[in-house]
């Protein structure tokens, strides 16, 4: 399988540069419970690129990072998040 270039155009085959890497929001605005949806939804992190020729935008997606604490269990030593309120591979409550 070849592997495609970021640098490369899909269109016109020109040269791509890079706008940066944006979070794009996901969920949608209700009527009845306003913006609590779209902020419950969360966001996909994505790298951009803009063709110099033809003006196309290409989205990548990009791996985000954990942003919640970790901690290691002391009864089986596995990492897991900290807001659990017991160990999710052994079970072992705080």
């Amino acid at each position: 399988m070849e592997m495609l270039s970021k640098t490369k155009c899909l269109r016109c085959n020109g040269e791509m540069v890079s706008f940066g890497v944006e979070k794009i929001q996901l969920g949608q605005t209700g009527w009845l419970l306003g913006v609590l949806p779209n902020l419950i939804s969360g966001a996909l992190e994505v790298e951009i690129y803009i063709c110099k020729s033809c003006g196309k935008i290409e989205f990548y997606y990009t791996e985000e990072e954990n942003d919640i604490a970790q901690v290691t269990c002391p009864n089986c030593g596995r990492m897991h998040d900290l807001d659990f309120p017991k160990c999710p591979f052994c079970n072992y409550r705080y």
